[in-house]
């Protein structure tokens, strides 16, 4: 068996999650050869970061309720340079959007499978060696280092999962790519979500790089997915 590289960076802090996802997480962790740094609460989060800078943070939404949305947001304040995974119960488009815009980059739904976990933190935490540095097509080109997009030289804000949307399209230019296709590799196989979830991203991203004037380039084909191409 291939030894999988460890990142430079492999701590994982787990917060106010329950005592039997923290063993799962744990054990997940350790064999993935990462390090879990477990506590019980946000206060204890806040001397943890002091002590010691993980590269991601995963934190139980409904047992840390407003609290861990709070701690979301003082860190992107404080422009804290760590991933923060949320861990939700109901993915609903309102719970989806708290989590957001609290600063989370992105959100897993419980109970998951362990594979979706690791799957989320190797994205996030030791990207490919030979990954391209950025992809481009017309005006667009998305920095994959950084996860920056820029659209005729301007850069536009994009949450984790209009990150991973856009590439995932970016990365099939001018072919149409099933909206199962998209559920697998954006959102995940074990996918348990809302259905029209991928026409609210596809919204979310016209309204992005689609406005002043610039022509459509994300399409839809009925029935059977999307396709980015010139209009």
């Amino acid at each position: 068996m291939v030894a999988t590289p460890v990142p430079t960076n492999p701590y994982v802090l787990l917060v106010r999650t329950d005592e039997s996802l923290s063993h799962k997480a744990n054990v997940d962790l350790q064999e993935a050869g990462y390090i879990p740094i477990i506590v019980a609460d946000i206060d204890q989060a806040w001397i943890e970061l002091k002590r010691q800078y993980p590269a991601m943070i995963v934190l139980d939404r409904i047992r840390a309720g407003n609290q861990g949305l709070k701690f979301c947001q003082q860190l992107r304040e404080l422009a804290y340079p760590v991933t923060i995974l949320m861990l939700i119960e109901k993915e609903t488009i309102e719970e989806r959007v708290a989590c957001l815009e609290a600063g989370a980059d992105d959100y897993l739904l419980k109970p998951y499978r362990s594979e979706s976990f690791l799957h989320r933190v190797r994205f996030y935490l030791q990207p490919s060696e030979n990954q391209q540095e950025h992809l481009q097509f017309g005006n667009l080109v998305l920095n994959l280092s950084n996860r920056r997009l820029f659209l005729a030289g301007k850069e536009i804000d994009l949450t984790m999962k209009e990150f991973e949307l856009l590439k995932y399209l970016m990365s099939h230019p001018r072919d149409v790519v099933t909206r199962e296709q998209i559920l697998e590799h954006v959102w995940g196989y074990d996918f348990h979500g809302e259905s029209n979830i991928i026409e609210v991203y596809i919204r979310y991203l016209r309204l992005k790089i689609e406005t002043d004037g610039q022509k459509r380039l994300i399409h839809t084909v009925r029935g059977v997915g999307y396709v980015l191409k010139e209009a």
